[in-house]
């Protein structure tokens, strides 16, 4: 341990022009050490070169993204989680696709990249799925829903800044939903027309999701574009929300469309 007043003579010799060697010898101290007390001052004072500090949106009043954060938000709360484990610093967010939708992948990844554009995504291959993570500090400021546990079993609410996002843009919350827990498929029913057995075929989509809290808001957000849905409840509770009606259908196909 050296004496602060030698630490702050040493850095001064060298802001004068003298050499970390020369200051040193002045010193008596190693020019390793001189070298690592001017690398801590002109930490200070910020002149360190490299990538600039990040700014959050939440915590620091940073720009942001509002589209792709309401669709990267969706896609969160259906089949996204934060985690963190021991040995790393920063905490992940993980979005988790099926090897079925590449086009799915590149959309969250393109998401991640437009609302964390200092950070870089990668995808983690697991069995049948890619997880596409980005690392960042403010995952917690920007997710505020994360907690222990799974999210059906706690309090699902979106913050008064994020609700004015997804009021704002609605159709790409409603896609980062639909795209994680939801899906577009052509239902059929059989009915005797003039003693014929007619096949009848008709596109509907459905939401499915055991958090009745996200079950709000995407029928919230339906509402809001004036998508006309209803609820199918299992075992006396909500379970998932379909969207059947030919207008609403159509709506959906014009913003939403098969995930692919």
């Amino acid at each position: 341990m050296h004496d602060p007043k030698i630490r702050h003579q040493a850095v001064a010799l060298v802001r004068s022009g003298i050499s970390n060697a020369e200051a040193g010898r002045r010193l008596r101290v190693p020019a390793g050490t001189v070298g690592y007390w001017l690398h801590l001052d002109r930490a200070r004072r910020g002149e360190c070169p490299g990538r600039p500090p990040t700014v959050c949106y939440v915590c620091g009043g940073a720009e942001l993204d509002l589209v792709a954060y309401s669709y990267l938000l969706g896609l969160y709360l259906g089949d996204g989680h934060i985690i963190q484990y021991a040995k790393h610093r920063v905490p992940s967010l993980m979005i988790t696709c099926d090897d079925g939708w590449p086009g799915l992948m590149d959309a969250a990844e393109d998401a991640m990249r437009a609302v964390f554009p200092q950070h870089s995504t990668c995808r983690v291959r697991s069995r049948g799925c890619h997880n596409v993570k980005v690392y960042s500090k403010h995952l917690w400021c920007l997710f505020p829903q994360h907690g222990p546990g799974r999210k059906h079993e706690r309090r699902i609410v979106l913050a008064p800044w994020q609700q004015r996002i997804v009021e704002a843009h609605p159709w790409e919350f409603i896609r980062g939903l639909v795209h994680s827990d939801g899906c577009r498929f052509t239902n059929w029913t059989e009915q005797w027309r003039g003693g014929e057995l007619r096949r009848y075929e008709y596109p509907r989509y459905f939401f499915t999701n055991k958090s009745e809290d996200i079950l709000t808001l995407f029928s919230g957000a339906l509402d809001l574009v004036g998508v006309q849905w209803k609820v199918t409840r299992r075992a006396g509770r909500p379970y998932n929300v379909s969207v059947a009606r030919r207008a609403s259908v159509a709506l959906m196909d014009l913003h939403v469309g098969p995930k692919h």
